[in-house]
């Protein structure tokens, strides 16, 4: 499947799961500890997509057409990211940074402030009356007891959505991104650690990444300057760094993404449309879903991966940001959604029609790590080209790779696995593999030197071997 990071239209959404996952026990997660960017719709696969490597190193570029280095697996389709991050405004999950529109002074600014008169107006007979009322009753010995106005704001249970929310959002971030040109656009992150980390999308920061300027905004109203630490395109995830990064910062908690079952409830926070601070409720409607979104240009490499879906509303902005447990804790990155059409808020781009994709937090996590400690990702990778034609028999590795390359690297994985070019991969462990993209993001949920079970047919027969992933290090 293809998506766009929050606002670029996605292709089609498969009709299911590639496996279809049985619900875990229903022990729900411990509360989370006190304290402690654009999504994109999916296009249409074309029918005529160029073969592409299940591992980073094999297979053209990401848009259809052969690739000029063979470097990279193409996406299906050519998806936009939603937040106006990397490829321009309504290229990714953040929405296109604007000026506040200056206020009307007629229109509804008028009702407003005809409203807001004859708010005043009611008051005051109010108060006259609340006096005359008061000084009767005293006059008969009684006496009136008012609220404390000063009084601190109610408090919500634990395990609802408001004490979640009044939790975590101290904990997330509005994210400006901003290049050399001046182009640039907003999306979202949340606190990863105490020194500073920020974790958001790839495509939320690509603008910034050569020389651009990053700012990252708590929902206070601290603003600070960040810099990228590193950023993954492939994963679609990237770790920035405030600095003068303040002593208090207090990450949100991880939760287990594996644990996640269809049904459980999610909460979404993120700035839709350049709306801040935004909280929104949904459900888990799908694992394991197979994404693949890419923001159309030359320079961008496409991301895959076996995403949550959800329901809770996500739009432009919202990449980047936590998808939440009902406890708080973090399950996932929002990244993607499927868009019927354009529209809203005077940006052209695509909006929440109920279907939203997350990159697992499990995932996610290992990225992070990596990208903190040395500034690269790491790929999984089984040195084989597959076709990203649409399918539902499996992923079929290409008579040749990109470029006249071999479709079966000599000496990879996929080759002392006995793998040759025909066979069709409709396993990976227990998930069935319907077409080249899932068995990319299934790859890709797995660390190098893995073993992994394939099961494959060769004509007419099955087969099953178990192979050990390869690594690649770095998007290039």
């Amino acid at each position: 499947m293809s998506t766009e990071n929050e606002g670029n239209a996605v292709p089609p959404a498969p009709s299911a799961p590639p496996v279809p996952v049985a619900s875990p026990d229903a022990s729900p997660q411990g509360p989370a500890p006190h304290g402690s960017a654009p999504t994109a719709p999916l296009p249409p696969v074309p029918q005529d997509a160029p073969a592409a490597s299940a591992a980073p190193g094999h297979g053209p570029a990401h848009r259809p057409g052969p690739a000029p280095d063979g470097s990279w697996p193409p996406p299906p389709v050519t998806p936009a990211y939603a937040d106006g991050g990397a490829g321009g405004a309504g290229a990714g999950w953040a929405a296109p940074y604007q000026q506040p529109a200056p206020t009307p002074r007629s229109g509804r600014g008028g009702l407003v402030a005809a409203v807001l008169a004859a708010a005043l107006v009611a008051g005051g007979l109010g108060g006259g009356l609340g006096y005359t009322l008061a000084r009767n009753q005293d006059d008969h010995g009684s006496t009136t007891v008012s609220a404390d106005s000063s009084a601190a704001q109610v408090k919500r249970a634990p395990g609802t959505i408001a004490n979640v929310a009044a939790h975590a959002l101290p904990s997330t971030v509005t994210i400006e991104a901003e290049g050399t040109d001046g182009e640039g656009g907003t999306g979202t992150g949340f606190v990863f650690d105490t020194q500073g980390h920020i974790v958001t999308n790839n495509h939320v920061v690509a603008d910034a990444v050569d020389g651009g300027k990053l700012t990252a905004t708590f929902p206070s109203g601290r603003k600070y300057d960040a810099e990228v630490v590193g950023h993954a395109q492939g994963y679609d995830v990237a770790v920035i760094k405030l600095k003068n990064a303040p002593s208090d910062l207090k990450p949100l908690p991880l939760g287990d993404s594996d644990k996640v079952a269809v049904g459980d409830e999610t909460i979404a926070i993120g700035a839709p449309f350049g709306l801040s601070n935004t909280v929104t409720t949904g459900i888990i409607s799908a694992k394991d879903r197979p994404v693949a979104s890419s923001d159309g240009s030359s320079a961008s490499k496409a991301s895959y991966m076996s995403a949550l879906q959800t329901d809770a509303s996500i739009n432009p902005g919202n990449s980047g940001g936590p998808l939440l447990n009902a406890s708080g804790a973090v399950i996932g990155i929002n990244s993607a959604i499927q868009s019927t059409g354009s529209g809203g808020f005077g940006t052209g781009q695509s909006g929440s029609i109920g279907l939203g994709f997350a990159i697992p937090i499990n995932q996610a996590k290992y990225v992070a790590q990596q990208l903190i400690k040395t500034g690269k990702p790491v790929y999984a990778r089984i040195g084989a080209s597959v076709s990203l034609e649409e399918s539902t028999d499996g992923a079929k590795i290409t008579e040749q790779g990109a470029g006249g390359a071999a479709a079966v690297e000599s000496g990879g994985p996929a080759d002392r696995a006995g793998l040759k070019p025909g066979d069709v991969i409709t396993k990976l462990d227990d998930h069935v593999i319907d077409s080249g993209p899932t068995l990319i993001g299934e790859i890709w949920t797995h660390k190098p030197g893995d073993k992994v079970t394939i099961t494959y047919t060769r004509g007419s027969r099955e087969h099953k071997v178990e192979l050990t992933l390869g690594s690649r290090t770095g998007d290039s």
